[in-house]
């Protein structure tokens, strides 16, 4: 598996690598940690297989001492780009690796030819509210997002 960044962390050493399926099971159970309420019936295991596959090498995971400690799912539909569960065990916070992490997903959709890249934050999540701004982002108040699902059977 290709490193794309190591550093010294919290007295450990983390390597970002790409995401790859068969990092589901541990990657979930992060995201069970971290994200519950965000997740949703299209984060099982076949929905992020296709999610990775359309978005070949493009998201990322921190590990520690052969830990995932944080995961960040990057894509694109071809004009804007899109992050969804950066995440990181409480544990590992502060320390830069959700940074890091959204750095190298940035670069990787940059090379895709990708100018703007957007994520969805609840407004009730105080610790992602506080972070986007730390590292670049703007929050933007001229726009709705609105959603339609499919009902099934």
């Amino acid at each position: 598996m290709r490193v794309l960044e190591q550093c010294f962390i919290n007295g450990g050493f983390m390597e970002i690598t790409q995401m790859k399926a068969e990092h589901y099971d541990e990657v979930y159970a992060l995201w069970s940690i971290t994200s519950k309420r965000a997740l949703r019936a299209d984060d099982d295991r076949q929905g992020i297989e296709r999610f990775l596959g359309r978005n070949e090498g493009l998201s990322q995971i921190a590990v520690m001492d052969g830990k995932i400690v944080g995961t960040v799912l990057a894509g694109h539909d071809g004009r804007r780009g899109f992050l969804y569960h950066v995440a990181v065990l409480p544990e590992y916070r502060r320390h830069g690796i959700a940074a890091k992490m959204v750095s190298k997903a940035i670069e990787s959709l940059e090379n895709e030819g990708i100018k703007k890249t957007n994520i969805f934050v609840f407004k009730d999540n105080p610790l992602g509210q506080a972070f986007w701004p730390t590292i670049g982002w703007e929050e933007r108040d001229d726009l709705s997002v609105y959603q339609f699902e499919v009902k099934g059977d």
